[in-house]
């Protein structure tokens, strides 16, 4: 017994491995973790899985219902739109649009986020002022607002859809940054660091900025939903991806009038950026979960 207590006192796991071990304790969260990886496949090898192409119409298959429905088709699974598209390959592809243009989001927000976050957090002073009252600003505007207001200023697309979204999700990744970097500086492995002669440049991005990731991922994470939630509302206020890109919100929009006569055109476009937008924010709990020393403890 003591032999083994001593072997797996000198092979600890790997923090990895035991954060992979809280998070699968979530239940609802891994089931988002599977959910999103299969709608990521999909986008990823969507000339493959969808049955058709995307902007192809069947001109003899307008407003197809759903193959179970009566007068459906097992050609169109989830039917067709009104120019005899199909929509199960066009919420596939449009995954792949979404999926893309949120990762971009994302991943823009959040370096631009913790480049300006280190910068106010190491200079006190006229520059962390001026930066935090820009971010504070920014906060105080409804996010949707805001975004409507960049991409009129920009012109209706889906690229400056997207700089509207990082713009808007911006503050969010500064201020995290900001808060996470000054509750490190006062560490005593920071205090040590400088006193062995480290610069401010490798103070920032090597000693601090990895201590400062947890809150950060777990941001990025939700971050992720609200950066498919705001492109599909650009997109269907008619601000976002233009027809005929296979963009949910787009989807929705060209499809409204059609409501009440045809269900289908707009329920599976509008369960897909349900399913999406609930499968982020529960992996997003279930990240925050496992990151969180004090969750974990409790």
């Amino acid at each position: 017994m003591k032999e083994a207590l001593s072997i797996s006192s000198q092979n600890p796991r790997s923090p990895l491995l035991e954060i992979w071990d809280a998070f699968r304790l979530n239940r609802g969260s891994y089931v988002a973790l599977v959910v999103i990886i299969i709608i990521g496949l999909s986008a990823l090898f969507a000339g493959s899985v969808a049955p058709h192409l995307p902007a192809e119409q069947y001109r003899d298959a307008f407003l197809v219902p759903p193959a179970w429905a009566e007068d459906g088709s097992l050609r169109f699974i989830l039917g067709t739109d009104d120019i005899g598209r199909d929509i199960l390959s066009r919420i596939i592809y449009g995954a792949r649009v979404s999926l893309s243009t949120g990762a971009m989001v994302v991943f823009s927000s959040l370096l631009f986020g913790i480049l300006l976050g280190l910068i106010s957090a190491f200079n006190h002073g006229a520059i962390d002022i001026v930066i935090m009252r820009l971010m504070d600003i920014m906060l105080a505007l409804p996010s949707l607002l805001m975004a409507i207001v960049i991409v009129a200023i920009l012109g209706p697309s889906l690229v400056n859809a997207a700089m509207a979204v990082v713009i808007v999700q911006l503050p969010h990744f500064v201020r995290l940054t900001r808060a996470a970097a000054i509750s490190e500086l006062g560490k005593d492995y920071v205090i040590a660091s400088k006193v062995a002669g480290a610069g401010t440049l490798r103070l920032m991005w090597i000693t601090v900025l990895p201590n400062c990731m947890a809150p950060l991922i777990v941001q990025a994470t939700l971050g992720f939903s609200s950066a498919i939630l705001d492109l599909a509302a650009l997109g269907f206020l008619g601000m976002g991806a233009q027809p005929p890109t296979p963009e949910w919100g787009t989807m929705l929009s060209s499809a409204l009038q059609f409501i009440q006569r045809a269900w289908w055109v707009v329920t599976f476009p509008g369960l897909a950026i349900l399913i999406v937008v609930l499968a982020f924010n529960l992996m997003g709990d279930g990240l925050r979960d496992a990151l969180d020393p004090k969750l974990k403890s409790g």
